[in-house]
């Protein structure tokens, strides 16, 4: 659940942010505030992950306010304003609506603050030994679990990867990187063969110099990744030459 935060001088505004909260079931309202004094005093008392802050607000805007957290949660900034938008992204947050914000556009919003969520537990999760066999990622507007054991292949693409898994035809595409996976899986049972590819090791039917075989799937193999794969199968190059 990601803890959230109303902030806005306008009670309508706050109401209808807070009919749309309410009706996504992975955020909970900890608060609404009408203003950035009201907002600072209760971030003193319960922090929280996520902002809707109001741009045009009496005394302090919501960018002064913002420029006064020092470690501020994640922010997506909602006014009638268009031209706040530039000042908004060079403050890093996560997406900008505009009043008056329709439920779809919202959704798509908190759907981008729901993967940031879930990518820093992830990465503050410490990897141990004892760790479980499965991992959650974001697809499809929802958190899927992801038994380690099934997966049979990963597959980069340019912003997302696809999980290929013995258990389904379809594959699970996720706004994950090669590189996190790659650390997050065990090295004993899955390695790197290409910069858009990381195989099971035990799913692997067939290999061949430049590419090897899962299941009906061919995958390519890089020459500066082929070492693990011919240690795994206690080969070596002049082997496969033979």
């Amino acid at each position: 659940m990601m803890r959230c935060l109303l902030v806005d001088d306008e009670k309508l505004a706050l109401e209808l942010m807070e009919d749309n909260v309410l009706q996504v079931p992975f955020l909970e309202l900890k608060g609404k505030c009408k203003n950035a004094i009201e907002a600072m005093e209760f971030l003193r008392n319960q922090p929280v992950d996520l902002i809707f802050l109001d741009i045009q607000m009496p005394g302090i805007s919501g960018i002064q306010f913002l420029n006064t957290l020092t470690n501020p949660p994640m922010v997506i900034m909602v006014t009638a304003y268009e031209n706040y938008a530039m000042d908004g992204f060079n403050l890093s947050v996560v997406d900008y609506l505009l009043k008056p914000v329709a439920f779809d556009r919202f959704l798509k919003a908190v759907n981008k603050a729901h993967e940031l969520f879930t990518l820093r537990q992830q990465k503050d999760q410490p990897v141990k030994e004892d760790n479980p066999d499965y991992l959650f990622v974001n697809a499809d507007y929802s958190v899927v679990r992801i038994n380690i054991p099934e997966i049979s292949f990963i597959e980069g693409l340019k912003d997302y990867i696809k999980i290929h898994l013995t258990t389904s035809v379809k594959p699970v595409i996720t706004r994950l990187t090669m590189r996190y996976m790659e650390e997050r899986l065990p090295e004993k049972d899955f390695a790197r063969v290409h910069k858009s590819f990381i195989v099971a090791l035990d799913k692997v039917r067939s290999f061949k110099k430049t590419r090897l075989m899962i299941g009906d799937n061919e995958i390519p193999v890089s020459d500066s990744y082929s070492a693990k794969i011919l240690s795994y199968i206690g080969l070596n190059e002049q082997n496969l030459d033979n």
